[in-house]
């Protein structure tokens, strides 16, 4: 393992800042899906004692980013057909429901804001030079229906998607060999959320996420584990 790649933490929530760097690392494509790594050379090269590195390892293998094998050890999470199947499926059913929620609670300020995210993604996706950061403000973008819903389980459900949308929107742009979403692939999506009508947002929803799993199957391919 190249030292290098990761950095040293001070010792302010530990187990927060631990959690944070791997999941960055994962993310960023520095370790791979299948990867197999050790609890010695990351305590090693993150300087930190054994035991916030175990709790972070054990968040992260909650969210599904790392996978701990009884008697082989430990490895970063790889990636099936089956997991992108279920990833959309569950994320256009909760998306579909935030809207049906936020629906009513829709105002100038609110949609406003949907506005301005969309803004901020545009100009990082024009400037090319952070792909991260593009990804995260287009989770920025989803989450809005999510926090207008004022729903805490939704919420909580939507919080529990993101370390793996997160890696796969990542394999995803990778393998397209872009450093972000497409420019224009959230312009319908914010037309439809000022609009009148929720019937042609959740129907937009739908062929959105159809059309996302589809490319995303089919770019990622052979690389995608059996």
């Amino acid at each position: 393992m190249d030292n290098r790649v990761l950095q040293p933490v001070d010792d302010t929530t530990v187990r927060h800042r631990i959690a944070q760097q791997l999941t960055k690392h994962i993310v960023a494509g520095n370790f791979q899906p299948g990867q197999r790594l050790t609890e010695q050379e990351l305590a090693s090269s993150l300087q930190v004692s054994r035991g916030p590195l175990r709790e972070a390892i054990r968040e992260l293998a909650e969210t599904g980013l790392l996978v701990s094998v009884p008697y082989k050890g430990l490895y970063v999470r790889s990636v099936t057909r089956r997991d992108l199947e279920e990833l959309y499926s569950l994320r256009t059913t909760l998306e579909r429901f935030a809207f049906e929620r936020c629906w009513e609670k829709r105002s100038t300020d609110s949609l406003a804001d949907l506005s301005q995210r969309n803004a901020e993604l545009v100009r990082v996706i024009d400037a090319g030079n952070d792909g991260l950061q593009a990804i995260a403000l287009e989770l920025k973008l989803h989450a809005w229906c999510y926090e207008l819903s004022d729903h805490r389980l939704l919420q909580r459900s939507w919080e529990s998607m993101l370390p793996n949308l997160n890696l796969y929107f990542s394999l995803h742009q990778r393998a397209h060999g872009r450093s972000g979403p497409l420019r224009e692939s959230h312009d319908r999506y914010v037309e439809l959320a000022h609009g009148d009508s929720l019937d042609d947002m959740l129907e937009h929803l739908t062929e959105h996420m159809r059309q996302g799993l589809a490319t995303t199957l089919t770019t990622l391919g052979s690389n995608l584990a059996s």
